[in-house]
């Protein structure tokens, strides 16, 4: 595969060279091993946090479980399915339980996310998208959807900026039944090839992301009577029976006013809510998103999707809140219209990987425990 044209020439620039594949990863491993340790030292219990505690942790489990046994009487659907799916495969094959599953699938795709975006861009863009957000790694180390649909997404299109589009159908339908939006990245798929004028190509996508559609709906029609049951338990639990999208903006508005918020999380989500507008805004302005569409289709497709759902969705309670949980699948992106801006330092990348697993850390827990616990070690 010819590496992206993006990429920068180190010595040609004079900036300072990315970091390799096996220095980003050594990284990454290190900030896993802080947010254990830091976790342990204020009092966090890790197996209490995955086992139920935290997140969608108990939905997922719960589900995985009922795979795992084909026993689905008294299940109750919200989440989509796909990590229950893996998780419950992985208990199946090694004999573990559903919640060290979910630790080795989240760890694992984590870790292939990473790789991913090293593929696709750089060690630089690599490392920050592995070392920057909160919930990330939360989301890497205690459980949740984001590793597994990251790997999926990168991997559709790594294989598609190798031709490999059949693979990119694959996995961007199996992005889909992790995360309602990875539609994003198959609608994406469809207009690059369509663009190409690869017409039957295009319907064998169509084809495959259609009986992996069916093959997951297939157990919620005939266990659950519905096939759209996850669908329905979002409209009825988030949107509030409403429509999922709005116009831009207001829903974060109306999750902002009243102001009952503590201030750090204001601060949080409202400064991943410009990061993300600042680099789209950027992308656009400076020419490069055009430049980018030309070349990769596909993925400009997503990153518009996407980011106009972002900003535009309506769940009462979660649009603002969320938003950087809900920004993650924008956050490469975003870094590589930014690139210029970051800091192409590798002591940066050092200071993250002991400072953002600690805030991660003390967040997964609560700040203001935490803050009880280092005051009581250090008095």
């Amino acid at each position: 595969m010819h590496r992206p044209a993006a990429r920068p020439q180190d010595e040609l620039t004079g900036v300072p060279h990315a970091p390799s594949q096996t220095q980003v990863l050594g990284v990454v491993l290190l900030s896993y091993l802080v947010f254990l340790v830091f976790l342990s030292l204020i009092g966090g219990s890790y197996w209490s946090l995955v086992g139920g505690k935290f997140g969608d942790n108990p939905d997922y489990l719960k589900a995985a479980s009922a795979i795992r046994h084909w026993q689905f009487a008294g299940v109750q659907v919200k989440q989509f399915w796909g990590v229950s799916y893996v998780v419950a495969c992985v208990s199946i094959i090694t004999g573990v339980s559903e919640a060290t599953g979910l630790v080795v699938v989240c760890v694992g795709a984590s870790l292939v996310s990473v790789a991913l975006c090293y593929w696709l861009w750089d060690g630089w863009i690599a490392a920050f998208f592995a070392l920057l957000s909160l919930d990330w790694l939360q989301r890497s180390l205690l459980g949740g959807a984001e590793p597994l649909f990251m790997a999926f997404l990168l991997g559709s299109f790594l294989a598609l900026r190798r031709d490999r589009w059949m693979c990119a159908a694959v996995s961007a339908s199996l992005a889909t039944v992790v995360r309602p939006f990875g539609v994003f990245a198959l609608l994406g798929l469809g207009v690059h090839l369509l663009l190409r004028k690869r017409f039957r190509d295009c319907a064998i996508a169509t084809a495959i992301g259609l009986v992996i559609g069916v093959l997951y709906t297939w157990p919620l029609k005939h266990y659950l009577g519905n096939p759209f049951a996850n669908v329905a338990s979002y409209q009825r639990n988030d949107w509030k029976g409403g429509l999922p999208f709005n116009l831009p903006f207001v829903a974060i508005i109306h999750d902002t006013i009243p102001i009952n918020a503590p201030l750090t999380n204001l601060a949080l989500t409202f400064g991943w809510i410009l990061f993300v507008l600042v680099a789209v805004v950027v992308a656009i302005r400076s020419g490069e998103f055009r430049d980018y569409a030309k070349n990769y289709s596909a993925e400009a497709c997503f990153m518009l999707l996407y980011c106009l759902a972002l900003y535009t969705y309506d769940a009462p309670g979660w649009s603002r809140s969320n938003f950087p949980r809900f920004a993650l699948p924008m956050l490469p992106w975003a870094l590589f219209f930014l690139r210029r801006y970051i800091p192409k330092n590798r002591k940066v990348v050092w200071a993250l990987a002991v400072i953002t697993p600690c805030l991660a850390a003390a967040s997964a827990v609560g700040i203001r425990e935490t803050w009880r616990v280092l005051l009581r070690h250090l008095g």
